[in-house]
């Protein structure tokens, strides 16, 4: 009898013991895996968006973010680990994605986007919704678009001014066909390649080079494997912040709708950090010894022009996204 009457006492006046072990007891904990270093733009817009949920869940939603390929060394990994539930969420650039959502390679077309603006109607409006609302068909649920900005071209054997000086040597893409036709069009070899093995591969010259953003080539050192870098712009590189389908679908819908709504908030809090940087880290990449130019971009928009046509010869239904989207103002 004592015991009871302590226990209801502790309770009366330590109401938090109760409340705690409840709200511990709901908590879902959730893994959001990206392949890029603790530091870059991915990261800090998934810790973000991992905040941001805890708070507005009271802690019952614990989203912990996994870096530097902790879950898997390619993006691909990832994808396939949202299919089989292994891992709830990731933040992959499109090359992969394409494997498992034709749709979305469209995004990946060379010289596809004007600029940042013309990039934030298309991705925050109703063609970005639709791209992302068809990686349902891969078991996936598509949240919002990162970014990892616009793609430049490096490599160690001499600077890249025009498609001519591609001619004979390899380069490292991701395993898209969109890339990979694009770097071919240059008169390139492409070599697709998991984002894991690309320093090693570029240190002991089994490729010459590779195409990223500024920020890919800045917070992985590329400088100190790759002496040239040529500001192409050739892709844009978004970057889909999706789940897995099944575990999203597994919450009650104000969470489902909570999720995609501070999914699309981060998404412009994690793109201005990749836009506020990306001149600084120019700088850093000279300062560090890489010999960066500019290009008469023309050149090789009409280089890779024959891309258009062989895609959109494959995939008809294209067109019309690629009007639309060249469209939007």
């Amino acid at each position: 009898m004592k015991r009871l009457i302590f226990t209801i006492l502790c309770l009366m006046f330590s109401p938090g013991l109760l409340l705690n072990g409840a709200v511990q007891a709901k908590t879902l904990k959730l893994k959001l895996a990206t392949v890029t270093p603790p530091h870059h733009a991915y990261n800090e817009g998934a810790r973000e968006f991992a905040k941001r949920i805890k708070e507005a869940t009271g802690g019952a939603i614990d989203i912990r973010v996994y870096p530097g390929g902790q879950l898997g060394k390619g993006e691909r990994e990832l994808l396939e680990g949202m299919q089989i539930g292994t891992i709830d969420l990731a933040v992959t650039a499109t090359g992969p994605v394409s494997g498992f959502s034709q749709s979305m390679m469209v995004l990946d077309l060379p010289f596809l986007f004007r600029d940042y603006y013309h990039v934030d109607a298309v991705l925050d409006g109703p063609i970005g919704r639709r791209l992302l609302d068809d990686l349902e068909k891969a078991g996936l649920q598509g949240l919002s678009f990162f970014e990892n900005g616009f793609r430049n071209f490096t490599n160690s054997a001499r600077p890249l001014l025009s498609p001519s000086d591609f001619k004979g040597l390899k380069f490292r893409t991701m395993e898209n066909p969109v890339h990979l036709a694009s770097v071919r069009s240059l008169g390139a070899q492409a070599v697709p390649m998991s984002w894991g093995e690309v320093y090693t591969s570029l240190q002991t010259r089994v490729i010459d080079g590779q195409e990223n953003p500024v920020a890919i080539i800045h917070v992985n050192k590329l400088n100190e494997v790759q002496r040239y870098l040529s500001l192409t712009g050739h892709f844009y590189s978004p970057a889909p912040l999706s789940m897995a389908l099944q575990r999203f679908k597994s919450l009650k819908s104000e969470w489902q709708k909570l999720l995609i709504k501070t999914a699309v908030e981060v998404a412009a809090y994690e793109r201005k950090i990749i836009r506020d940087n990306e001149q600084k880290q120019i700088r850093d990449l000279k300062a560090w010894g890489m010999d960066v130019r500019g290009v008469h971009k023309g050149i090789f928009v009409k280089a890779m022009e024959p891309v258009y046509a062989k895609f959109i010869k494959q995939y008809p239904d294209w067109e019309p996204i690629i009007e639309r989207i060249r469209e939007t103002r």
